[in-house]
């Protein structure tokens, strides 16, 4: 018991972390511009599909540095001469927008790489066991994670929070006049914000990557829980996002191992349960661990009954 809750401690923090990476960009787009990007997904695997193809040539390193880059101008340009034109007819347009685009980018990476996984690999240098803890092995390239997901989240803190540049930013978006006024090209503020957004969704892709799978489906799969993990977090929350993703990282993570079922908890509480059969029986015996992937969402929805702000959000749009 005590290996599998160390195992599923170091698991959850790993998927977490990887979960925030991903949901700061988003975070952040929302936070800023009040744009709920439904395309972000797909920034992510554009960074690893990047990093694959720099990798493949310069080696990892230089991919960590110009494969987020690479994506960070992808973004850039769809908000320079896309979101930037429907952004005048609302919500809806930006959201139907981003969701074409999301379909855009996931045909066009099948087209060039295809629909197969691509051999995306750990870099050698970070390939072996730091440390073994009750026959579990943490490797180093675990640990690269956490340092670069902490060293991220710490930056977007000071950023947004202490320095000028976040200050810039905010006011830009509740007073855009008095920031024009200033001096200040508040549609290139938001062109760059969108642009770092797609960059920090791209840096994801590029570590996690070669962590998970380098595919095709990779945004279908991971685009709906970073919707979740900013819904939860509270909108525009850098630090609702980061409880939120160890919080939804823990409940799946937690989830998978507990082979037990309804019936076999209320046994245990010594509670009488009378005869059942068909669709209650079925209910009865439906065990946790096949309830992984919809945890979150029920999360999400008791949140949003009871919660709507979020954890940590302060608004409600």
């Amino acid at each position: 018991m005590l290996e599998f809750i160390l195992f599923s401690c170091i698991n959850s923090l790993l998927y977490g972390l990887l979960l925030f990476m991903l949901s700061s960009g988003l975070t952040l787009i929302f936070g800023l511009m009040n744009v709920l990007n439904f395309a972000h997904a797909s920034f992510f695997m554009l960074g690893a599909y990047f990093a694959y193809e720099i990798s493949t040539y310069i080696g990892f390193w230089p991919a960590l540095v110009f494969a987020p880059l690479g994506v960070g101008v992808v973004g850039i340009f769809i908000e320079r001469y896309g979101l930037r034109s429907v952004h005048k007819y609302g919500h809806v347009a930006e959201l139907l927008f981003t969701f074409g685009v999301f379909y855009v980018i996931d045909e066009l990476v099948i087209l060039i790489w295809g629909r197969n996984p691509v051999p995306y690999e750990v870099p050698g240098g970070l390939d072996f066991t730091l440390l073994t803890i009750m026959n579990t092995n943490f490797s180093a390239y675990r640990a690269f994670m956490l340092l670069i997901s902490v060293a991220m989240f710490a930056v977007l803190f000071f950023v947004i929070t202490r320095s000028r540049l976040g200050l810039i930013i905010q006011a830009a978006l509740t007073h855009p006049e008095t920031v024009g006024a200033l001096g200040h090209n508040v549609p290139s503020v938001f062109m760059y914000v969108f642009g770092g957004g797609a960059a920090l969704a791209g840096l994801a892709g590029v570590i996690g990557g070669n962590y998970l799978i380098t595919e095709p489906a990779m945004a279908q799969n991971l685009g709906p829980i970073v919707f979740v993990v900013v819904v939860v977090g509270g909108m525009g929350s850098l630090t609702g996002a980061f409880v939120a993703s160890l919080l939804i990282a823990a409940l799946q993570t937690f989830a998978v191992g507990m082979e037990v079922s309804l019936s076999d908890l209320l046994a245990l509480w010594d509670v009488y349960i009378p005869e059942a059969s068909g669709i209650i029986e079925d209910l009865l015996r439906i065990q946790v661990s096949h309830t992984r992937g919809m945890l979150p969402y029920l999360f999400m929805v008791l949140m949003l009954v009871f919660k709507p702000k979020g954890l940590m959000g302060t608004r409600e749009e």
